[in-house]
């Protein structure tokens, strides 16, 4: 049997009856590669969100956490970070169609809502620091500074990510490798929300109701 004649009538262990023309495209080993460093900083959050839990008690005769939450003020921060995380999809889907004016628009609306939630932690931590509820006050507060002043460090350095895509779209147009690094981004800045809800929900909510 010839070669053509074998292909035509097809083998099982070839895709669609065609040999294997190659490694995947290097946006999927692009982003395959991401996803394994967004799980190893999940682990290590993880780490952190452990940390928390065993210290959340420990507050040597200090404040805990129902009397140095503000409610009010980290639902804005969630507010601003999920519109965010909106905005972000829309940048994307106007790069997937080549859309430059909506693109830009959408991830500035973006970098915008990232740098206000930013100016709300700041002025929490700020305010923490004030009244006397610093991280070295308690290992409840060592652990609660590390845990969420380590997300804001990461939006931090996704912020400075996205005006470096920003820059790059305008100067150099939707490339593929310049399409490769957004999609790092995107996924890079959808995971600090998945984070955030955590932090949300764990941290505030059920620290507000002890």
């Amino acid at each position: 049997m010839t070669d053509a004649a074998f292909y035509e009538q097809g083998d099982p262990n070839l895709l669609g009856g065609r040999p294997h023309e190659g490694p995947a495209s290097k946006r999927i080993v692009t982003g395959y590669g991401f996803w394994i460093f967004l799980l190893s900083d999940i682990v290590m959050f993880s780490c952190f969100f452990a940390t928390y839990a065993v210290l959340l008690e420990r507050t040597a005769g200090g404040p805990s956490g129902a009397e140095l939450f503000d409610l009010r003020s980290v639902a804005a921060e969630t507010a601003f970070l999920l519109l965010s995380s909106f905005t972000c999809g829309l940048a994307m889907i106007a790069a997937d169609v080549r859309n430059l004016r909506w693109y830009q628009i959408s991830m500035a609306v973006t970098c915008l809502l990232g740098l206000g939630f930013l100016a709300l932690e700041f002025r929490e931590f700020a305010d923490l620091v004030g009244r006397g509820a610093g991280p070295t006050r308690s290992a409840f507060l060592s652990a609660f500074f590390t845990l969420v002043g380590c997300h804001g460090m990461h939006v931090s350095a996704g912020i400075l990510w996205l005006l470096t895509m920003m820059a790059q779209v305008f100067a150099k147009g939707f490339r593929a490798d310049i399409m490769r690094r957004l999609l790092c981004f995107a996924l890079f800045w959808h995971a600090l929300d998945i984070i955030w809800v955590a932090i949300f929900s764990v941290v505030y909510l059920l620290g507000s109701a002890a």
